[in-house]
Formats: C-alpha cells, structure tokens, sequence
C-alpha cells in the first residue's frame, strides 16, 4: 500500500490560471499544472529558493520537492514546444492562511495587508 501524500503548504492561488498561445492555430491539448507544482515553480525560479528552503516552505522532503518540480518543468517545457495550452488546477495542497509568524512568504492574503491598516 502506497504512503499517504502528504498536503503541500501553499502560499496563494495564481492570478491567472489558463495560458494560452497566441497565433498559428488554436491548440488542440491543454496541459494541467498543478497548484503543488506552480508553486515549486515559483519558489525555485521566480523567488530563487533552493530546493531544500522549498521543502521547508511546503512542508514536504526535498526529494519529493524535486520530483515535483521537475515534472512541472516537463509540464512547461512540453506546452512550449508544442504549443499547448497551459491550466493550473488540482493537486495535493493547503492554502497558507498567513498565522505563523515565520511563514515570510509575503504572498498569502495576510502578509498582504499594510502594518498599519
């Protein structure tokens, strides 16, 4: 019997969550990004976390880190090759709901708000 996945701390949902091509024919596949994975993508590449800081952050082993962000970047990878439409939907993850006082992830809803409001 397979462990049991383990929810993926989340800091917020994307803004945008459907990427298409512009030009040349209308895609015929889309390609699901998971939330789990758009977030390794954005710990790793846009915000420069190691990939062990990420496993901290989500809560999960860098191992898992690792295999979770490479299949993201295949994901990519594939969608701009082959011109497909990108999705970001599902997976195993928890929302940040901005109470800890070391979460630092400056995305989540609560870590929005101005200090003085």
């Amino acid at each position: 019997m397979p462990r049991p996945q383990k929810c993926r701390k989340v800091c917020s949902l994307p803004k945008l969550t459907e990427f298409r091509p512009i030009g040349g024919k209308a895609p015929g596949k889309t390609i699901i990004l998971t939330v789990d994975e758009y977030e390794t993508i954005r710990l790793i590449d846009r915000e420069g976390f190691s990939q062990e800081a990420c496993g901290e952050y989500m809560r999960i082993a860098r191992t898992t880190v690792q295999q979770v962000y490479t299949t993201a970047r295949k994901k990519l990878a594939d969608a701009l090759v082959e011109g497909a439409a990108i999705r970001i939907e599902g997976g195993h993850y928890e929302l940040c709901d901005g109470k800890e006082s070391d979460c630092g992830c400056g995305g989540c809803e609560a870590h929005r708000k101005p200090a003085d409001a």
